[in-house]
C-alpha cells in the first residue's frame, strides 16, 4: 500500500468525491460528507491554536453520538492521537488514565462533567448548544493544512485492561491503522450502498474499523444508541430500519443476538467477530439462521492495529469444524509460532504468537520497562 497516509487524509480524500452523500447518522440526526468534514475541521483548528500538535494526545470522554465521530476526527485533524475514555469506566480507571496519557486538553460533553476525574487538563464541550462559547465556531472551516502530520505520528492510544495491574496505553500509529483498513477494504469491499452499525465501546479498537473504514469508502456510519450494543431486540431493530449491511459481535453477544429470534429479513451481509473464541457450534446456528450472510472470524490484540489474522467461516454445515481457526495473517503482517528460545515450533506444537509487520503499535505509553518486555 502507498505508505504516505494518514487517517484524516483518507477521509479527507472521500469528502472530495461525496460530500452530500451521508456520512454519519445518530439517533437525534444525521451529517453528511461534507457537514462531518467541516465541524471536525473547526474542531482541529481550535486545538491547533491551543498549540497542540503530532504526537500530543487529546482525551475524549463523550457518549455515542455524531459528537462523538467529529470529536475524533478533528483530534486526528489537528495532528494529535485521540486517547478515550469511557464515561462507564469506574472513576479510579479514568483517573488513572488520565495521569498517565498527560493529555493537552479533554473533549467531552455537558451530560459527562460529573462523570471526568478533577484534573488540571482544560475542558472543552463538543454539544452543539456550546459550540460558540467553547471557540468551536469562530473558527474555519476548511481543511487544516498539517504537512509535519506524518504515517509515524500516533492516531490513538487505547487503553488495556490486562490481566494484572494497571491498564496499559498502547500506543498505534496512523501507519498501521492505515495498513488494517486498506487491508480490510481489499478483503471485504464497501461501497456507497453499505451501512456499518457503530456498536463497539470506543475505549475497544474494534471501534477503530468500525468508524473509519465506512468513512474512507462513501459509506454510512450508524451510531447505535449508548448502552445499545447490550440489546439483541434493538440491535435487530436498528440492523432493519437502518439497513446495516455490515457489523461486529464478540461471539457472546452473537450468541445472544442469535437467540433472540430470526433476524433474516434484514439486508446484513456481512458480520465480523473478534474478541473471544468463536465455537463451532455458534457458526452451523449462524448459517443455519442467516444463510446468506458472511460470517468472518478476526484476532488480534490492541499491540498490532485491531486485527492481524483473519478468517472466512463458509463452506457446508457439515464441515464445520469445532475450533474456528483465526485464519491467515493480513497484509504486510506475518505471524511466527515460536517456543521458549524463539525458534519456530513443529507443525502440531502449541507455541507462542509473535506478530510482526507495519501494523506492530511503537509501545505502551510511559510504560518503558513494560514495552521492552513485550516489543522486541
Amino acid at each position: 500500500y502507498p505508505q504516505d497516509l494518514t487517517l484524516h487524509g483518507l477521509f479527507e480524500a472521500r469528502v472530495a468525491t461525496c460530500g452530500d452523500a451521508v456520512a454519519v447518522v445518530d439517533e437525534k440526526g444525521s451529517l453528511t460528507y461534507d457537514a462531518l468534514n467541516r465541524q471536525a475541521n473547526r474542531i482541529a483548528h481550535r486545538l491547533i491554536g491551543l498549540g497542540i500538535g503530532p504526537d500530543d494526545r487529546v482525551a475524549i470522554c463523550v457518549d455515542r453520538s455524531l459528537e462523538m465521530v467529529a470529536g475524533l476526527m478533528g483530534i486526528l485533524k489537528a495532528g494529535a492521537a485521540y486517547v478515550p475514555l469511557d464515561p462507564d469506566y469506574p472513576i479510579d480507571r479514568l483517573t488513572y488514565m488520565l495521569e498517565n496519557c498527560a493529555p493537552a486538553v479533554v473533549l467531552s460533553q455537558e451530560a459527562l462533567r460529573a462523570v471526568l476525574p478533577a484534573s488540571n487538563v482544560p475542558v472543552l464541550l463538543l454539544d452543539p448548544e456550546h459550540a460558540e462559547r467553547e471557540g468551536f465556531l469562530a473558527q474555519p472551516d476548511s481543511n487544516p493544512l498539517r504537512a509535519e502530520v506524518r504515517p509515524e505520528h500516533l492516531a490513538y492510544v487505547i487503553y488495556t485492561s490486562g490481566s494484572t495491574g494497571q491498564p496499559k496505553g498502547v500506543m498505534n500509529e496512523h501507519r498501521g491503522v492505515v495498513n488494517r483498513l486498506l487491508w480490510m477494504q481489499d478483503e471485504y469491499g464497501l461501497d456507497a450502498s453499505d451501512s456499518v452499525l457503530q456498536k463497539t465501546p470506543f475505549s475497544f479498537d474494534v471501534s477503530v474499523w468500525e468508524f473509519f473504514w465506512p468513512l474512507f469508502n462513501g459509506a454510512r456510519l450508524v451510531m447505535a444508541r449508548p448502552g445499545g450494543h447490550r440489546d439483541p431486540g434493538y440491535l435487530r431493530e436498528v440492523i432493519r430500519e437502518q439497513n446495516i449491511t455490515t457489523l461486529h459481535f464478540v461471539p457472546s453477544m452473537l450468541d445472544l443476538f442469535l437467540a433472540h429470534g430470526e433476524a433474516g429479513d434484514s439486508g446484513l451481509l456481512r458480520v465480523m467477530c473478534s474478541g473471544e473464541a468463536l465455537p463451532g457450534h455458534l457458526v452451523r446456528r449462524f448459517k443455519q439462521q442467516l444463510p446468506e450472510v458472511g460470517l468472518f472470524n478476526l484476532y488480534g490484540p490492541t499491540e498490532a492495529a485491531v486485527d492481524v489474522t483473519a478468517w472466512d467461516c463458509a463452506g457446508p454445515l457439515d464441515e464445520t469444524p469445532d475450533n474456528t481457526p483465526i485464519g491467515k495473517p493480513v497484509a504486510n503482517t506475518k505471524i511466527y509460532l515460536l517456543d521458549a528460545s524463539r525458534q519456530p515450533v513443529p507443525l502440531g506444537v502449541a507455541g507462542e504468537l509473535y506478530i510482526g509487520g507495519v501494523q506492530v503499535a511503537r509501545g505502551y505509553l510511559n510504560r518503558p520497562e513494560l514495552s521492552a518486555e513485550r516489543f522486541l
